[in-house]
């Protein structure tokens, strides 16, 4: 116990509350909680585990520390250039990151773990999350530069290479499901990969044809030909908070907007041989 509580002292609050409620709530040898200990425990757990949390926030700890979580691909490319804006405020910043796709940002959130969450958005968010799209990114599929086909008709109808992405539950990979519902068939992947990097490397390689999005400022190599697909939806990046919304993760989130409004939701098309990549 943190606060200078002795062990006596628990001991008999406990045997108080248990003869106040008419209930046992746990075996002492060897130690187990009983379903009315279980259900009390269920009740209680969630003023502990945010106890320290609202504390720092009332003696002011908290207006210095910022929880967020984001892609990879925000933490990497965007992060650094954002937090640097914010430490003009705040310079005293303390800065807590975590990499999450839409299933853990949510977790996070409902865990109150992270103020804020940055990253795809493919489903309708639990009940109580905010959502804000900031971006909606094309599709782009990779295959080597020295590969035949040309265009994304020809590969989407022959697929004559083995499918490089990332995992099948994630926003990326659902998406291009939903476009290919269209051509009436999915496309299985052969090659899973953890990061869309990876996924460059690899298509570059010619072990298959990559999937990724194109996003602003950012090139594929000179070993890859991006082909982009107009037709299909696009990968939806967003915000993700639950009210109130604390002063710091705020201004946070307001920078993030400024990024949004000064880089274009959709990037141009490249030149021939040039390409952007998340």
């Amino acid at each position: 116990m943190p606060y200078g509580i002795q062990q006596p002292a628990v001991s008999g609050q406990i045997l108080q509350l248990e003869e106040y409620l008419g209930q046992k709530l746990f075996h002492r040898r060897p130690f187990s909680l009983t379903p009315a200990g279980e259900r009390l425990f269920r009740f209680i757990q969630p003023f502990f585990e945010n106890l320290e949390l609202v504390s720092g926030e009332l003696r002011g700890h908290q207006n210095k520390e910022l929880r967020l979580a984001a892609s990879s691909a925000l933490l990497r490319e965007y992060g650094p250039r954002l937090l640097d804006r914010v430490k003009q405020h705040v310079p005293e910043l303390k800065l807590i990151l975590r990499e999450a796709d839409q299933t853990m940002a949510e977790d996070y959130l409902l865990a109150q773990e992270v103020h804020l969450a940055v990253t795809e958005l493919y489903t309708k968010p639990a009940s109580g999350i905010q959502t804000e799209v900031l971006a909606q990114l094309p599709l782009v599929l990779l295959i080597a530069a020295d590969a035949k086909p040309k265009k994304a008709k020809e590969i989407l109808a022959q697929r004559p290479l083995p499918l490089i992405s990332v995992s099948a539950t994630s926003a990326l990979y659902r998406t291009f499901q939903d476009g290919l519902r269209q051509l009436g068939s999915p496309w299985e992947i052969k090659i899973e990969l953890s990061t869309l990097e990876m996924v460059q490397t690899y298509a570059g390689a010619g072990y298959g044809i990559g999937l990724s999005i194109r996003a602003p400022g950012l090139e594929f190599g000179p070993d890859l030909r991006a082909i982009d697909l107009d037709d299909f939806p696009r990968l939806k990046m967003a915000a993700f908070w639950q009210e109130p919304l604390a002063i710091l993760p705020s201004l946070f989130l307001e920078e993030i907007r400024k990024e949004a409004r000064l880089q274009p939701l959709v990037s141009p098309k490249p030149k021939p041989g040039r390409g952007a990549a998340v």
